[in-house]
């Protein structure tokens, strides 16, 4: 039997970003494609670091259908609600179309739900808690179309890997080695368990000693601040406003509001769904 085909769509997550390898980055993806058969997978990664729904579905999806891969992954979801023109209903739409089109060709679908970024990057709770809001509700869009479609769903939302800094990078947004690696060997994990996987599990230890102290200061001195830069000059006055409505709502006490308000969001994006936009070829 020839290898699998396997595609990865996404962020900077799958593109391997905190997992750096001989000058390049690695990551998640690739270290699954070398277990999932006795032989290395036939791989492709396209995920690109800021990339947002709309991307993997106008540019990302097209270029990975055609070669009929085996497995695609697409993880991504985080970027969209880092940005003032967040919509949850647009993301409902653009995942319906992509899980879609990867099945309809009879490709097995790999999904994840995320930790919200807010929290990972330790901001105070009136600015944390709309980001967190917003990432459970692209969440619950996620678990709802993977089970929908069959996918491999992994549960990254979750765990005590979240909270454990030796699997994070400087940035605190992206897995380290260690990190990219626990995410490979469950996902493995998930894929065994269905007979998907065949080869021997990645390993959970990192190759690389994970970053100094000194090394994390100087990312979150240099490249760190352009990456805040380049997100509050587009999220920050918003996210201010959210974060003041946030406050009056406390101080009054109705705060439940605010997650009423957005869960009903989400299943008024779900109900929007129609078979039209489900179909195998809806790309």
């Amino acid at each position: 039997m020839r290898p699998p085909r396997f595609v990865a769509l996404g962020d900077s997550l799958t593109e391997g970003v905190g997992d750096r390898v001989g000058g390049r980055w690695r990551g998640w993806a690739e270290l699954l494609a070398g277990s999932l058969a006795p032989e290395p997978a036939h791989f492709t990664n396209l995920a690109v670091s800021g990339a947002q729904t709309g991307d993997v579905l106008e540019g990302q999806l097209p270029a990975a259908l055609e070669p009929r891969p085996d497995l695609v992954s697409v993880v991504v979801g985080v970027n969209d609600t880092l940005r003032r023109t967040f919509d949850i209903h647009a993301v409902a739409a653009r995942l319906d179309r992509v899980y879609a089109s990867c099945t309809g060709q009879g490709a097995v679908l790999l999904t994840a739900c995320l930790p919200d970024p807010g929290t990972m990057l330790g901001l105070p709770g009136a600015l944390a808690r709309p980001l967190a809001r917003r990432q459970r509700a692209v969440n619950t869009v996620v678990h709802a179309l993977s089970d929908r479609y069959g996918a491999v769903h992994l549960h990254a939302s979750e765990g005590g890997w979240i909270t454990d800094r030796a699997m994070w990078s400087a940035d605190r947004l992206h897995p380290g080695e260690r990190g990219h690696r626990q995410l490979a060997l469950r996902f493995h994990t998930l894929l065994a368990a269905r007979g998907i996987a065949t080869g021997p599990a990645p390993s959970p230890e990192p190759d690389a000693p994970a970053p100094t102290r000194a090394a994390s200061l100087w990312w979150l001195a240099t490249a760190g601040t352009g990456w805040v830069a380049r997100r509050c000059t587009d999220l920050l006055p918003q996210l201010l406003s959210l974060a003041a409505d946030e406050m009056r709502h406390r101080a009054r006490g109705t705060s439940v509001r605010l997650d009423l308000r957005a869960g009903a969001a989400v299943s008024a994006a779900l109900a929007a769904l129609s078979p039209a936009d489900r179909r195998p070829d809806a790309a």
